[in-house]
């Protein structure tokens, strides 16, 4: 028998006070589930809101109290530094007003005499009953007995956990362990839309297919790496980059990573999923995950090729450079043709994902600083405009999605068109708005490095995003109203919340933003 030393097996050395910001969220989603499991149904909802804005709230709390730290912890497999809780906090900050989206109820009149009973009115945006085939016997039960489908709570914080983990991990196996964390409950999301249903499965089988295509190219690219460095670590691969060895595997290995990160952000030509799931999932889903997914995927992408693949020592900047041209002239392009609000949105965040590789090809703190504040803009900006668009309904109740119904809004309801008209002012880059600073921070970043060629091509698209903001605008304020008009519902609570925070902050970063860019400066440096 063989007898190990005590010493053999070291136990790792885990600083729970620097991963407490995370570990509320997941604590947080496990008692979630506990109160799906045990609570009485009339009571979960009330329960789970709750619990899902406190949390968010104490993690937030946890994350300011942790400012000015840098260390690594979890054998090294997490780092606490600045970059890390800037983000972390950004991501809270999409989450909460995404979590107040989906608290959304139908209101008494629509709900009908059902909605008399404690816990009766079912969600604005999700199905009564999941499980159930579009237009069966059982989910017309299900919705004429008021189910409310209060599983998104859980399913949304530890999304909301995975992506916190995602711009903290420092080795490749804790970074595809939170990619995997965050996209799953993504997935089931996406497939509970109360309206349209079949186009929401749809939407959700396609993102979990081509989801689970790009996780497997970002594993083999991460067997690649550790075939090049023998290590999983970060660190450990920019060393092994550093020494000048034949790097073609590290190449290969880094380009297939990569790959798996642009899915993410939605970049093109890896692109395909975002207009289709965008329109399908259900509108509150496709706020938050327009929002926090970006932030994350950003965030692993600005550590990956800050400290394991660095351009110095790997010639991997074209391929960036090519990526961030395609993600805007296309983008750009492509959403001058929609005739869908929800699809026009989708293909402009692919024209944002290219704006926003301008900062990250500067591979300096000048362009971490950018990047990360343009990230937290365009995450307010498009949460203000989802927000607005759950509230434009037809008669059946379902979102009036097309071009052509937002016609004469501005007339109908000044406040929702012209919040909606300042969202969409913002992502043009106009002055005196968030989107505006930001697009202006990173195309200095950028050309500050060199990369001159991105920041006339980013110009140039951001022109012609401007068309199809304006020609929105237009719609709303210069063009008749249809006779059978949709209606725009009386925000409740949560979407007036959103809203207004959304609306107030896209001005004051317009016109002060300083505090924050100082802020995104002090932590732009990487541990």
């Amino acid at each position: 028998m063989t007898v190990f030393a005590q010493d053999a097996l070291p136990s790792p050395q885990i600083d729970y006070a620097a991963l407490a910001p995370m570990l509320v969220v997941f604590g947080v989603a496990v008692v979630g589930v506990l109160v799906e499991a045990f609570a009485p149904r009339r009571y979960r909802y009330g329960v789970q809101l709750t619990l899902s804005l406190a949390g968010i709230a104490c993690a937030f709390a946890a994350v300011v109290a942790l400012a000015g730290t840098r260390e690594r912890t979890a054998a090294g497999s997490v780092v606490v530094d600045g970059p890390a809780l800037f983000l972390q906090g950004t991501i809270l900050v999409a989450a909460a007003a995404g979590v107040l989206l989906m608290s959304a109820r139908l209101p008494a009149a629509v709900a009908g005499a059902v909605s008399e009973r404690v816990g009766a009115r079912g969600s604005e945006a999700f199905t009564s009953q999941a499980s159930t085939a579009p237009g069966s016997v059982a989910e017309r039960e299900a919705t004429k007995t008021g189910v409310v489908q209060t599983e998104v709570f859980p399913l949304t914080l530890f999304a909301v956990g995975g992506m916190m983990l995602f711009p903290a991990s420092d080795d490749l196996l804790t970074l595809f362990v939170a990619l995997e964390v965050f996209s799953l409950p993504l997935y089931l999301l996406c497939g509970m839309a109360r309206h349209r249903r079949l186009l929401s499965q749809e939407a959700a089988l396609k993102y979990f297919l081509l989801g689970a295509f790009s996780s497997a190219v970002f594993l083999y690219g991460v067997a690649l790496l550790y075939g090049f460095a023998g290590t999983l670590s970060y660190a450990g691969i920019g060393e092994a980059a550093a020494r000048g060895d034949d790097t073609t595997l590290a190449m290969l290995g880094g380009g297939l990573l990569t790959v798996g990160l642009l899915f993410k952000v939605g970049a093109v030509p890896f692109h395909s999923w975002v207009p289709d799931v965008y329109q399908g999932a259900p509108t509150p889903v496709t706020g938050f995950m327009a929002a926090a997914t970006k932030v994350a995927a950003f965030g692993a992408l600005l550590r990956v090729f800050h400290t394991a693949l660095p351009p110095a020592h790997l010639d991997l900047e074209p391929v960036l450079w090519a990526v961030a041209i395609l993600s805007m002239v296309v983008g750009a392009v492509a959403a001058v043709t929609q005739r869908d609000v929800k699809r026009m949105l989708a293909y402009s965040s692919i024209a944002h994902a290219g704006f926003l590789l301008t900062g990250v090809v500067a591979y300096d703190d000048a362009g971490t600083a950018a990047t990360m504040f343009y990230l937290l803009a365009y995450a307010l900006s498009t949460l203000g405009a989802f927000a607005v668009v759950t509230l434009v309904r037809e008669t059946d109740g379902s979102e009036a999605t097309g071009l052509d119904r937002w016609a004469g809004l501005g007339r109908r309801s000044p406040v929702a068109a012209g919040v909606f008209a300042l969202m969409l002012l913002s992502m043009a880059g106009i002055p005196l708005t968030s989107g505006f600073v930001a697009k202006l921070a990173v195309f200095g970043a950028a050309s500050g490095s060199g990369a001159w060629v991105l920041v006339v091509v980013g110009v140039l698209s951001s022109a012609v995003a401007a068309v199809f903001y304006m020609r929105v605008i237009a719609a709303m304020y210069f063009t008749d109203a249809p006779d059978d008009a949709p209606t725009v519902r009386i925000p409740g609570a949560g979407v007036a919340i959103t809203i207004g925070a959304c609306s107030g902050a896209t001005l004051v970063l317009g016109i002060l933003p300083q505090p924050l860019l100082d802020l995104a400066e002090r932590a732009s440096s990487f541990l």
